[in-house]
Order: structure tokens, then sequence, then C-alpha cells
């Protein structure tokens, strides 16, 4: 079945779901055993076409990416030969011997000598620009909190960010009344880079192969590996060598709103979140929650009797609640007592910086014995959320 079938038919089956639903609840709204666990079925049919949607969208994405030309097409009109020419880790030189150095147990000194203007400070290398590109895009692949927030490039040292802390405001005057001052009052906040790596092993015969695609491995099993510890900072860091989440009790998102029950969440607690959150940053806000938490709000209605939650039925557009995009993450709490469950607002005022140059060192003989190869992969990161107030979030009751 194509991805548009398949979202028809998660629609069809939601619809019949509700429907169920609204048939069979009792005079307390409340379902029988029998049809409790008719309901979870029709409800995992659900789930599980949601997982094939996905998986068909992410086949199709690689699909497109592999069909890529290799090479850019000519456009534009020849300028006599005359190119802007490439330089430091741009070249196609340094790109060459990089691949060479990472295939190579000793490599030629020509091939030392054309990568020393990328050594890093602990004897690795950094990567070709192209290259580095194919690994942030690999990273965005793998970290929802990447295709949300505001990405910034760093070349060394703290990014400092000015904020505004407080702002002016204007008043009524009568004829000949002096205007009170009021101006805006500015902070400033400060973005670090804290070292983040992977060890990644190959065997030797893997390496000696020549069809064997080392840039392409390297490149997932980076971004699976980095892309997994980084939302993870994302999301509940404390700041303390790793970057500050949103869930971190200081200087991260504020609480919207407190559920009543450490094990559930009303309707009317996502509608008060909703609101929590000021005008202009809901215009872009999306809800961030985990799968399981999914689960437990798809059974809540409006006033009007309409469910919270509703399936996208376009490729690429994901589901919503209260009309406003959903995404999950298995690094936001499931529900608990005292956990921050639900996260809602605008995730482009929480800023990751990005210091330009990942860089991978060869390891010859910590593998050796079992006839591989390691390559240390590294990056430095920081995120931080600039406004507290851009993003907001439901905490269930603390237990007791």
């Amino acid at each position: 079945m194509t991805i548009l079938e398949l979202r028809e038919k998660r629609a069809k089956a939601w619809e019949a779901t509700k429907a169920f639903l609204d048939s069979h609840r009792n005079d307390k709204g409340m379902l029988s055993a029998e049809d409790d666990a008719t309901y979870s079925r029709m409800e995992q049919e659900i789930t599980d076409l949601g997982k094939e949607i996905a998986r068909l969208e992410r086949q199709e994405a690689l699909d497109a990416e592999l069909n890529r030309p290799v090479n850019k097409p000519l456009t534009g009109k020849p300028m006599n030969g005359k190119e802007t020419a490439k330089t430091g880790r741009a070249t196609d030189e340094y790109r060459q011997n990089f691949w060479n150095m990472m295939r190579s147990k000793t490599p030629m000194p020509i091939v030392m000598n054309a990568l020393q203007i990328g050594t890093d400070s602990e004897g690795g290398y950094l990567v070709p620009d192209e290259y580095e590109r194919t690994l942030v895009e690999a990273l965005e692949e793998e970290n929802i909190f990447r295709q949300l927030a505001k990405i910034i490039q760093t070349s060394s040292g703290d990014r400092k960010i000015p904020i505004v802390t407080s702002h002016g405001s204007a008043a009524w005057l009568d004829e000949e009344d002096a205007l009170t001052e009021s101006d805006e009052v500015f902070g400033q906040t400060s973005l670090s880079a804290y070292k983040l790596g992977t060890f990644l092993k190959v065997s030797d015969e893997l390496l000696n192969d020549s069809v064997f695609d080392l840039p392409s491995y390297i490149s997932t099993e980076f971004a699976r590996r980095i892309g997994a510890k980084e939302e993870e900072a994302f999301f509940t860091g404390d700041g303390s060598g790793k970057p500050l989440g949103i869930l971190a009790a200081t200087g991260g998102a504020e609480t919207g709103i407190t559920a009543a029950s450490a094990t559930a969440i009303t309707a009317d607690e996502l509608i008060d979140l909703f609101y929590s959150l000021k005008a202009p940053y809901r215009r872009n806000a999306v809800w961030v929650l985990n799968d399981s938490t999914i689960k437990a709000i798809r059974k809540l209605k409006d006033n009007q009797g309409q469910y919270l939650w509703q399936p996208s039925l376009t490729a690429g557009t994901p589901d919503t609640i209260l009309n406003r995009p959903v995404y999950t993450s298995s690094y936001v709490p499931a529900i608990a007592a005292g956990a921050k469950t639900i996260a809602f607002g605008d995730f482009s005022y929480y800023w990751i910086a990005d210091r330009q140059g990942r860089s991978f060192k060869r390891l010859n003989e910590l593998f050796a014995t079992t006839g591989q190869v390691g390559f240390m992969a590294t990056q430095r990161v920081d995120g931080k959320l600039i406004l507290s107030e851009a993003i907001k979030v439901l905490a269930q009751k603390a237990a007791g």
C-alpha cells in the first residue's frame, strides 16, 4: 500500500475507533473489560499503521537521497574557466586524502601533509566540509529536536546572546505631561561547546573491501548514536558538561499547568496548557510528548465533543492536538508522579550551537585483537532555551 492509502486507512480506523468508544461507554463513561480490550486492539492498529507510515516515509526519503545526482549539473553560463577556488577542508584533495587516511593503517606522507590543515588538538582530523553537511543532515533525521530548534554555527569559544528580560511600555498623557522613561531591559546568556563522542568499529575485511561505503556507514552510525545522546540532553540535560534541557528545573521551560492526577491527564488540562502559552508563541507552537502519553490522551474530547487528537492525512504532515502539530520523543517522560510529561511551545527559542569541525580519529591498535579498526568521532555542541516563556510544560501531580 502507498503512504496515502495507509493514511486514509488509519483515518478510517480512527473514525471507527471513536464511534466504538462513543457507543460502548456506560452511564459512568467507562468501558466494560471486554469492550476495553476491543478498544485497545483497535487503538493498537492505529499505532501500528502510524509506525508503518513513518517507516515508508523514511524509506522514501532514503531513496530520494540515494537517487540524487553525484555531481551538480551545469546551470549557469561558463565563466571562461574562472571559478571560485575551494580552500582548506572544502577541496577535493582534502576529501580524498581524508578518506585515504581513514582506510589506511600506514598512510603515505603526502596524505599526512595534505591533512595538516585539518588536524585537531587530539590527533584526529576534521571532516571535509561537504561531508560535515552530510553528518548534520543525518543528525536532523535522527533527532526531532534539530528539526524544531534554531541552529547556529560557532567557530570557537562561548557565544554571547543578548536577550530582552523586560519590555518598555507606552502611557496615556494629559497635555504638557512629562513622559516617564520606560526602557527595554537587556540581559545576556551564553552558549558553550560541550564535547560528545562515540566509538565506531569496522572489521579489517570490510575496510579493505573497496565496495564497502565507509562514509555512508560512518554517517549513519554517527547520526544514530550522537543524535540520540543529543536529543536526550536537549530535553533532560542539567547543563553540567552537557546542554541544558527544556525540562530542567532551573533554566528550562516554565510550568504551564500541574495536572490534578499523578497518573492521568484531562482534556481541560490540555486546553489550559494550550492557553497558558502567550498568543505570539502559539502561532508556531508544537506539542512534544512520549508515545505512551499519546495513547492516554487519544480518548479526550473538547467541550464540543470533538476529539483533541486528530490523525494526519497528508504525507510529511504530523498529527495534531488542538490543530497544532504533535511530535513524539522517548526522552520526554511517560506519565508518572511529578514528571513533566508534555511540552508545548515555540521550539525555535531553543538554540543549538554547533561548533564547526566534527573530528574523526582512526584507532589502529585498540581493537586489533578482534580484527577490527576503531574510529573515534567527536563533535562539540551546546543548547539552551533562550526565553523560558516560549515553551510551557505540563507536570503531573507529585506523589503523596
